[in-house]
């Protein structure tokens, strides 16, 4: 059972403990498969879907005969009095939206025991999403960081964005460097603090990591990201973090070290899956709350699939994609 990212390259399995740059980049077919269409993205919660995004971002398009059903804030009063009937107006996303990746490479994210670690989950996440956005004519920005490093992105359009961001998720320093306890260490809110001057409002938000190590701060800053922005948690785990395995005696290892896991009692193992099932229930709270959207995803899942159907949607054909206008 892996720990963390052992030093050495000839140690280092691609795209188990470490992410390679071709895989990110070969999933820029399965991204055609993720449309980022904001007007009809919905966020899966306890079985039921949210409401669609907050409807920043988006422009006047038209003005048609009031349909049942129409918001009355979107009645377009000019034309209802000059027609003396009732219109409303209708409006589209706005083009080239910044969409803002906010990806978790401390070290609890080096971390794994089947598949991969976490952190190469985040990656490939993360890439998805990137290409989904350079498809959709979007802006992509963002901010990878570590304890020791943050990459500040700012949004741009295109294919060139995307493969600049591929490049940082692939070559940022946290996969060759381990951290130790020393001093001056950046947290989750230093760089939540950094993506705040990267963001605009009516932004798309994703916020990839596994909310671990956060405080007050952190969830306060959240909080501000989200009066003007769309922000999706992608909560990811690892199954060891869902529950303890059966009982017996297991070795775990960082590459370096070994230790020994006992795992025969079942009150332990039962008080173990509930510390894991409160901290999803508190994230899941937090979002319900501040209209927030929340994933969770664990690393034996096949990512694709389960983002399509988390995020409420389809698979789009060449044929069926919706375009821009």
């Amino acid at each position: 059972m892996p720990v963390e990212a052992p030093d050495t390259k000839e140690n280092q399995a691609d795209d188990i403990v470490r992410i390679s740059q071709s895989t990110l980049i070969g999933l820029n077919r399965d991204a055609r498969q993720l449309p980022l269409n904001s007007a009809s993205i919905r966020a899966q919660f306890n079985g039921q879907y949210l409401s669609t995004f907050k409807g920043r971002g988006m422009e006047f398009d038209e003005s048609r005969p009031y349909q049942p059903g129409d918001d009355i804030r979107s009645m377009d009063w000019k034309v209802t009095a000059r027609t003396g009937k009732a219109y409303s107006k209708v409006f589209r996303e706005e083009r080239e939206r910044p969409v803002l990746l906010w990806v978790d490479y401390r070290q609890p994210m080096f971390f794994g025991t089947q598949q991969h670690f976490k952190s190469v989950l985040a990656a490939k996440i993360a890439a998805l999403l990137a290409w989904s956005t350079a498809h959709h004519g979007d802006r992509l920005g963002g901010l990878i960081f570590s304890e020791t490093s943050h990459i500040e992105l700012r949004p741009s359009r295109g294919k060139s964005a995307s493969l600049h961001f591929i490049k940082q998720l692939a070559q940022h320093s946290a996969w060759e460097s381990s951290i130790d306890t020393a001093e001056h260490k950046k947290s989750a809110a230093d760089a939540l603090n950094r993506l705040q001057r990267v963001n605009k409002p009516g932004s798309l938000i994703f916020l990839i990591s596994d909310f671990r190590n956060m405080d007050e701060k952190s969830w306060s800053q959240i909080s501000q990201l989200n009066r003007h922005s769309d922000i999706i948690l992608i909560s990811i785990n690892d199954p060891l973090e869902q529950q303890l395995p059966p009982a017996g005696n297991y070795r775990i290892s960082n590459g370096k070290e070994e230790l020994n896991l006992n795992t025969y009692s079942k009150k332990q193992r039962q008080a173990y899956q509930s510390r894991f099932l409160n901290q999803q229930l508190q994230l899941q709270n937090t979002c319900r709350k501040q209209g927030m959207h929340y994933l969770n995803i664990s690393t034996i899942d096949d990512i694709l699939p389960t983002l399509q159907q988390k995020l409420g949607v389809s698979p789009v054909s060449g044929k069926n994609r919706i375009k821009q206008k």
